[in-house]
Formats: C-alpha cells, structure tokens, sequence
C-alpha cells in the first residue's frame, strides 16, 4: 500500500471527476422537454432514448464497480470460481430478449414508470405492486453502497485520506464529496446525467482492459507465469488448484443461473430499458450486450494477475486498484481509477433514480396521496433519491467494507423472488395475485433466514449466499432455491384459490399491448393511464 499521495494519478482521476460533473449538471439542458416536471422526463429521460444511448446506458448500469472490483477480488481470493459472473452473463440476454420489448411496449402504452407499476395493472392487486416496489427499494440499496465502496478503495490505493488513525471526517471527506456530487447533479438532471456519463465510462473501461490485458501480462512474463502463480497459491492454500473441486460445481451452477434470472428484475436494470425510445431499440441494444461479456471474462483475468504480481492486502475489494497502482505509469493508474470511479457514478445514480421512482409511484402516490400531481410525484422522487444515496453511504461508513459483496448477493436473493410476478405477468395471467403475494412472502423469508445462518471468517451472520439444497444434499445458491419454494407455493396456492373462486382482480392491459412499437402505444397510451398520471412524450 502507498505510504503518500500518489499526487499524478491523483491529478488524472480528479480531471476525469470533474469533467463527469460538468457533463452531469449540463446533462439537464439535454433533449429538454417543454414540460420537464414528471417522472418520464426526470426518471426515465423522456423515454426518447436510442440504440447506442441505450446501450451505453445498460452497460453502465450493468457492468459497476462491482465488475471492476468485487469480481477479480472474488477470483484473487477463491479461484476459478469467481467466474460465475461471466457464464449469467451469457444466460441473461437470451432470457431478456424474449421478455424485455413486452415489458417495454406494455409499459410505454399505459405510462407505467416502474415494475410494480406493471405488476399493479396486470393483476389488480396493490399489495402485490407494494411487495414489488419494496423489494426492488430493499435489493438496490447494497447495490449503490457497493459502487461507494468501489470508489473508496480506489482513494484508500491513491492514499488520499490518511490512514487508519487519521480523524474519521477527513479520512471519508473524499467519499463525501464524491457523494455530494452525485447527489446534486442527479438531483438535477434526473437520467439523462448517467445516460451522458456513460459514454465516458465505458470508453474508459475498455481502455483500461485493453492495456491492463497486453500490458500487465508483459510485464509479468505471459499468462503461463500468471496461471502458474496463481495455481500455486490456491493449491498452498488447499483450495484444489485453479479449477474449483467437485463439491462447489452445485453452487457454482446455481449461483450462475439464479444470477442470470435475477439481473434484470432490478429496478435500474428497467428504468435504463423503459428509456428508450422503442421496442426495436431494446432488441438491437441486447443484441451488442455480449461485448460487455466479453470485456468481463478479460476483466476477471486480473484476479489472476494479482495474485502472480505479488499484491498483498487485508481487504480483497482493494486487490485490483492495488495492482493497477504497482503495474501502469503513475498517469495511466489514474485513468485505471477513474474508470473506476465513473463506473461507480453512473450506475448509483441509475439505482437512486429507479428505487426513488418505485416509492414515489408505488407507495407514495398509491397509498399516501392518490392525487398527487406529475410536479409532485417528481419533487418527491427527486427528494428520495437523495435519501436512498444517504442510506447507501451510512452502510459504507458504519459497515466492514469486505462483507459489501455479500450484502449484494443477498439483494440477488430478494430481488429474484419478483421474478413470478413480473415475468410469469409478462406472458401469462393464469397465476392469481394472492398467490404470487404469498410464494414472494415465502421466498423472502427462506432466504433471508438461510442467508442470516450463513458464517464466514469476517463475519457471524450473512456470510455467503450458499447453503445445503433441501432434499438434494447439495451446496447450492440460496436464492434458486428460494425462488423454487415461490413458485410451488404460487402454483399450488393459485389451483385452490380458483377452485374457491377468490377474487383475482382486474386486468387493465390487453394481449396488443405486448406487442405494440412505439406509434402503436403512443396512439392509445392516454385512455389507458391513471387519474392523475401524465402521458409519456413522443419520442424525438
């Protein structure tokens, strides 16, 4: 670890910093709206957005400083196994591709802003869009403290704010501002802020790889040095060598494919969708999305050459900043910082506006004020999204930065357990709403209390995401398994609530509404919305 400052890279990441503000607070003049007060212009960017636009905007939201620090510090710590980010990758874009432009067109006709809005018109049921929207509110918060701490740990590399004696104001000052920035500029400029910065993050995350994996390995004398350091620490430390032993193969299955399923029910992940102008836009934008996988299996490779570096540290989340600073020129580890660091604004701003819409539409205006205006549903969505950051940073300053990883596959855990009521709405309406309300109760609970038993060496409780699978005996990811005991109790609860002829509420969209493109929707979007609720702008 540095003894000082590293003041060049310092200089370059600050450059970088300051040029994302300017683009953050002019993000607001963007494609300006006549009527710039509701939530389809400040939340979701007028829904004008296209092809590449949203493409830079769901790879931004989508591949965080959790891709750049949390995923090779997985593999620096554990092996092979830290790759299962890159196999749900793969599995999640043929899955959304079939689900995304439904939930695009029915959303776009009807004005709905957010999932449980979706979730309340398919099946008649406020309870079930409050489950939604608080899951969706629960799941996004360890999400945005994770990108805190991807930023932090790159100013703990560059020593900026002393050591660990140093008085606690000044050691997170830097944080601090970080986060006062954010706040102000996405305040002000509401999506179209992290759909601009975008752009630059990804350019230079791409950079930073495309170095990082022809410079370092150079440097290290070739990947057959690398994979032969790195397979003797794993062995050394009885971890089986490089490749993961049988007993993880379960878990390592199962947290991919439970991952997959769960990435794109959170909320950020839909608000980057329902941006953009078009069904077609949303096709074509995940049809691109496999580069981003690409650049990731790259990225996980520096896991490996971490370790073969000789990188020490007591916190794994510092592993790759650490050796962006021993292996590039002072200048370019401030590029590699600053890559970073945007990475880390982007997405918690996407996340702060995404769970500040779901209180406003879906608690706010459906259980504290019915009337509320579309100038009112946006002050109050502006205002949240400042406390949704505030909650995030707490987390980062109060809590062990090693367990922030965790914390954020118990967000995969809970989030998943929408993914009947959203999906299974998208394509059927057979199941009845009580009973997705009681199977999302089920699956909350059981994973919740499954992870909480769950010990790890840094922590008593909430120390993985893995448990024995019942009935099978093997080690597997706690939220499939959740998300299986949802669904059977969906299933078997919905054959005897219709057997009783409960009430199941009434189905505001209709079978065109799936399939409809933009000038279908627009033409029949204003019959359809709520008292109360604006239409959505023609797309420019």
């Amino acid at each position: 670890m540095p003894n000082g400052v590293n003041g060049v890279a310092l200089a370059v990441f600050i450059f970088f910093f300051l040029a994302v503000t300017v683009m953050g607070f002019l993000a607001s003049r963007w494609r300006r709206a006549d009527n710039e007060h509701s939530l389809d212009e400040w939340g979701l960017g007028g829904r004008s957005f296209g092809t590449w636009i949203t493409w830079f905007l769901l790879g931004g939201d989508v591949y965080t400083a959790y891709t750049f620090v949390a995923v090779p510090a997985a593999i620096y710590a554990t092996g092979a196994a830290g790759f299962f980010a890159v196999p749900y990758t793969i599995l999640v874009y043929p899955l959304i591709f079939t689900f995304l432009p439904r939930l695009w067109s029915v959303c776009h006709r009807h004005g709905y802003v957010t999932t449980a809005d979706f979730v309340r018109g398919r099946f008649g049921s406020k309870g079930l869009s409050l489950a939604v929207a608080f899951t969706g509110i629960l799941a996004t918060m360890p999400y945005i403290a994770l990108q805190l701490v991807g930023i932090q740990a790159v100013l703990d590399v560059m020593g900026v704010g002393g050591g660990e004696d140093t008085n606690w104001f000044v050691k997170d000052l830097p944080l601090l501002i970080a986060f006062g920035v954010l706040a102000a500029y996405t305040y002000s400029s509401g999506l179209r802020a992290p759909a601009m910065i975008a752009f630059v993050k990804d350019t230079l995350i791409y950079v930073v790889i495309v170095v990082a994996i022809i410079y370092i390995p150079i440097r290290l004398g070739g990947f057959d040095e690398i994979f032969a350091a790195a397979g003797k620490k794993y062995t050394e430390a009885g971890a089986g060598g490089l490749l993961p032993a049988p007993t993880g193969q379960w878990t390592y299955a199962t947290l991919a494919l439970g991952s997959a399923m769960a990435m794109f029910m959170y909320p950020h992940s839909i608000t980057a969708t329902l941006s953009s102008r078009s069904r077609e836009v949303i096709r074509r934008s995940t049809t691109v999305m496999p580069l981003y996988t690409l650049m990731l299996g790259l990225l996980a490779l520096l896991g490996f050459m971490a370790i073969a570096a000789g990188v020490k540290v007591t916190n794994g989340q510092l592993a790759i900043p650490q050796l962006f600073e021993d292996m590039f020129p002072d200048w370019f580890a401030g590029v590699a910082f600053a890559a970073i660091g945007i990475g880390a604004l982007v997405p918690a701003a996407i996340m702060s506006i995404a769970a500040a819409n779901l209180f406003t539409r879906n608690i706010y205006k459906d259980f504290i004020k019915p009337d509320a205006t579309p100038r009112e549903e946006t002050r109050v969505s502006k205002l949240v999204s400042l406390l949704v950051k505030v909650g995030a940073l707490v987390f980062v300053l109060t809590m062990d930065k090693t367990v922030a990883i965790n914390f954020q596959l118990l967000g995969g855990i809970w989030i998943l357990q929408t993914f009947p009521a959203l999906v299974g709405g998208l394509f059927t309406r057979w199941f009845h709403r009580w009973a997705l309300l009681a199977g999302w109760a089920v699956g909350m609970v059981y994973g919740t209390v499954a992870a909480y038993g769950i010990a790890s060496p840094a922590q008593k409780h909430f120390g993985g995401s893995s448990k024995e699978i019942p009935g099978i005996g093997e080690i597997g990811y706690i939220g499939l398994t959740a998300f299986v005991l949802n669904v059977v109790v969906t299933v078997v609860l919905t054959f005897a609530l219709k057997a009783l002829k409960a009430p199941e509420g009434v189905d505001e969209t209709s079978p065109s509404d799936y399939t409809a493109d933009a000038a279908e929707a627009e033409a029949k979007q204003v019959p359809a919305l709520r008292p109360g609720t604006s239409p959505a702008p023609s797309p420019s």
